[in-house]
């Protein structure tokens, strides 16, 4: 999926989060997605911070804001407003350490518990790179990623491995997630709409304009 250059020009603004222990490779599957740009010595990071990029799917340009936060305990203070308004997250672990696959499901139950049951959710084997040093194998991903019912990849930010393929496959789950729940949210409307009743909106053209109006909001 290629990226569209007008930042500044878009249909759609979904909030994405990355969230899992510090150290897994959040910043640089940030970094690497939205400048392809990977740092062999990044930082903790501190706080939040995000990034943007614009992608396209199907006829329509989706804006993904992608926000990062550091995984360790003493910035949890921040976790009710960094899950705020998020559709989708990408739930990172990294597979040369055993303990940041554990703790997946507890990262999972607060997501959940701050996301709406329709946030779209994929797990993150990241730093698959490191053959060498695995300690979680594909199949442990899979399989957990089956019982929770979310999808499931795994990544290298340091070879861009899968990254692009990743975020993209969120992006677009995320706007056929939204644009189904806009369709029934306007046939809830339709339905609620009083029967053999006329309004009279002062002008033989004004029917036509409410339709048009209902059309765009949706």
């Amino acid at each position: 999926m290629a990226k569209y250059k007008g930042e500044d020009d878009y249909d759609y603004l979904y909030k994405v989060v990355l969230i899992g222990d510090s150290g897994v490779g959040k910043s640089n599957l940030l970094t690497r997605f939205t400048r392809n740009e990977f740092s062999m010595d990044s930082k903790s990071t501190i706080g939040v911070e995000f990034a943007t990029r614009c992608i396209q799917v199907d006829d329509k340009v989706v804006k993904a804001q992608i926000w990062d936060t550091a995984g360790q305990e003493r910035y949890r203070a921040i976790t009710s407003a960094y899950y705020r308004g998020a559709v989708g997250a990408l739930l990172v672990y990294d597979v040369t350490r055993h303990v940041t696959f554990e703790n997946i499901e507890r990262w999972l139950k607060e997501l959940r518990d701050y996301t709406e049951s329709s946030a779209v959710v994929m797990l993150l084997g990241n730093k698959a790179d490191l053959r060498h040093l695995r300690a979680v194998s594909i199949d442990e991903g899979k399989c957990f990623a089956e019982k929770e019912g979310i999808y499931f990849m795994e990544t290298s930010a340091l070879e861009s491995l899968n990254v692009e393929t990743a975020y993209s496959q969120v992006i677009t789950q995320i706007h056929q997630v939204m644009s189904r729940k806009a369709l029934e949210a306007a046939a809830t409307a339709r339905k609620d709409l009083p029967k053999g009743q006329t309004i009279n909106m002062g002008g033989k053209d004004d029917v036509s304009d409410v339709k048009k109006g209902a059309c765009c909001t949706s």
